[in-house]
């Protein structure tokens, strides 16, 4: 089990700091809400977890899993599972080969297809991995994209208002799968969101950024 800490975290554009400094720890199974309006660096906090902050924002302060310091580590070594908004579904692979694609390397690729078959059974998509991406409904694109990112086995899990596209129904069947593997898990979940209801669901500690540029 991994907990998430962030120390201190600044971003600025400018020299100008988009929030206060920020410091939290994310426990085992627990998701913490970030809540913001609109520019207040939500996402881009979320970029910078993940070691992809455009040049334009400068960021400081310390990431750690456990007591590993991951901010000075390349993107595909933090073992960071990012959700976001649209699936991103590779258009050029079927159901099958997207939810591949995430899955660590090992077995033969016999055991490697029999794992994502079992997924795909696991969230409701049996029989469906032949299927073209593009012909499935935005929540089983959804549930596509949250098997890619849980197969890669990530430390911790960090979330972009990924059910915002979603209607009413799709969204509370899937904010509801993703909360509960993030707990199953043990993950350390970072959501960015706009909507109240994802707060109360998300049952866990909430930060409400203020927007120091305004403040």
């Amino acid at each position: 089990m991994n907990t998430l800490t962030l120390d201190e975290i600044r971003l600025r554009i400018d020299g100008q700091e988009l929030f206060p400094p920020l410091s939290v720890r994310i426990e085992p199974g627990t998701v913490t809400s970030v809540v913001g309006a609109s520019g207040s660096g939500k996402s881009s906090l979320l970029k910078f977890l993940c070691g992809i902050l455009p040049p334009e924002i400068e960021g400081s302060g310390a990431v750690r899993l456990n007591d590993n310091e991951i901010s000075t580590l390349p993107p595909q070594a933090r073992r960071l599972g990012l959700l976001f908004q649209d699936p991103l579904l590779f258009p050029h692979l079927d159901v099958a080969g997207n939810v591949l694609f995430g899955l660590r390397t090992r077995g033969t690729r016999r055991e490697r297809q029999q794992q994502v078959s079992e997924a795909l059974t696991s969230v409701g998509l049996a029989g469906l991995g032949t299927r073209d991406p593009a012909t499935l409904s935005g929540g089983q694109q959804a549930r596509v994209a949250l098997l890619r990112v849980l197969l890669a086995e990530p430390r911790a899990l960090l979330l972009d208002e990924p059910f915002r596209s979603l209607d009413e129904d799709h969204r509370v069947k899937v904010r509801e799968l993703v909360f509960t593997e993030a707990r199953r898990r043990g993950l350390p979940t970072l959501l960015v969101t706009h909507d109240e209801s994802d707060v109360v669901a998300a049952a866990g500690p909430v930060i409400r950024l203020q927007d120091s540029r305004h403040a």
